[in-house]
């Protein structure tokens, strides 16, 4: 049991940062200020300029919400242990601790969101699973990845849709399209992008041997559907495929082609969805795909040249692994970026990724010594 002194204190440096380094006296302004802007009749005359402007009035509605609740919860729990002491109950006062403590964990979390300041990091995500070498194995880890993912983002509230996945013959999955729906989804993810390796004994050897496995996550921003967003794609350039959907069988399996799949043939890039049982649906789901993909084509284009300007040399090749996931001889969770090394492997693979985003979005740690001769 704290002190009083000790409650009361924490509740007062909760309350100063829910108004303090959020500017939540600035953020109501600008809310009142893009609530006036939407009454006018000529608001919709620039419907680029509109839409950008509703979908940061339902962001600031959200974040005012969410710092008005720690605000009450606070205020509650100030109120209940002002109650307990002067009762003096103490089932009383525990209760107002314990909700000093969630109210302190959610103010953490918004803190932590406001590292996310990039231009498209609270955009919903659209996140690309690959398997690579390793065969059958990498197949399976590619599943293995598909399903920590989904479990994650239902951990953290998203809506987490699968798009499209290509089975393969003897068990995983070649390839996987998954969007996560939600507040700074994108800003999350963008810190799983790159080649994860899977060390274990393979189920699918007869002889019990230790197999590595490698497959690549890539993560973009749905900007899709976003008329700011100048991403033009002419329908000469691509090839659609249409076909049945696949899946596990019964009522998940679609009778029809309603399945798309589009190829930019510029570029090669591979979209597909089949999500819905709708072929138009299907279609426009993947051409946001496509445009999210494009973008992302043409950051990377724009940041190596930049590069190539300053003089740096920037590895991007296949097996240059962002984090290593062993289960033999030993179960460690390594990432190679931040050095932060986890042993509760099980833990990670069914969807507890925080303490590796949050450490890589706050560079935490050091650059890992560890090597591929590690195991």
């Amino acid at each position: 049991m704290a002190r009083p002194s000790s409650v009361s204190t924490r509740s007062r440096a909760a309350c100063s940062s829910c108004g303090g380094i959020f500017d939540y006296a600035g953020k109501v302004e600008k809310l009142d200020e893009l609530d006036a802007a939407t009454g006018d009749p000529t608001f919709w005359d620039d419907a680029a300029r509109a839409q950008a402007a509703t979908r940061e009035q339902a962001q600031l509605k959200h974040v005012i919400g969410e710092l008005d609740g720690a605000g009450r919860t606070i205020e509650d729990a100030r109120a209940l242990y002002e109650l307990g002491r002067e009762v003096e109950d103490e089932p009383t006062l525990r209760e107002a601790w314990t909700n000093i403590e969630h109210a302190e964990a959610l103010i953490a979390k918004l803190e932590f969101r406001r590292m996310l300041s990039g231009e498209h990091d609270p955009k919903h995500a659209i996140m690309s699973i690959n398997a690579g070498a390793g065969g059958v194995d990498s197949q399976d880890w590619a599943e293995m990845l598909m399903r920590m993912y989904m479990r994650w983002g239902e951990r953290m509230g998203f809506g987490v849709k699968l798009m499209d996945v290509q089975e393969a013959e003897q068990a995983g999955i070649r390839s996987a399209e998954l969007v996560f729906e939600g507040d700074y989804a994108y800003g999350y993810l963008r810190s799983e992008i790159g080649v994860h390796r899977l060390v274990r004994i393979s189920p699918f050897d007869a002889n019990a041997r230790r197999q590595t496995s490698f497959t690549s996550v890539m993560v973009t921003p749905d900007i899709g559907a976003e008329d700011d967003i100048e991403i033009e794609v002419d329908v000469g350039d691509l090839r659609v495929d249409k076909y049945r959907a696949g899946g596990k069988g019964g009522q998940h399996v679609n009778k029809t082609d309603s399945a798309v799949r589009l190829t930019h043939l510029p570029t090669g890039i591979v979209v597909a969805c089949q999500a819905e049982r709708s072929q138009h649906k299907n279609y426009d789901k993947a051409m946001h795909m496509l445009k999210a993909r494009l973008w992302d084509l043409e950051r990377r284009k724009r940041e190596a040249k930049l590069s190539e300007l300053r003089g740096e040399e920037r590895a991007i090749e296949w097996g240059s692994q962002i984090r290593s996931y062993v289960l033999q001889p030993y179960r460690q969770v390594n990432d190679h970026r931040t050095g932060l090394k986890l042993g509760n492997v099980d833990a990670v693979l069914d969807g507890d990724l925080e303490p590796l985003i949050e450490a890589f979005l706050l560079g935490k740690g050091s650059p890992s010594a560890a090597s591929d001769d590690e195991v």
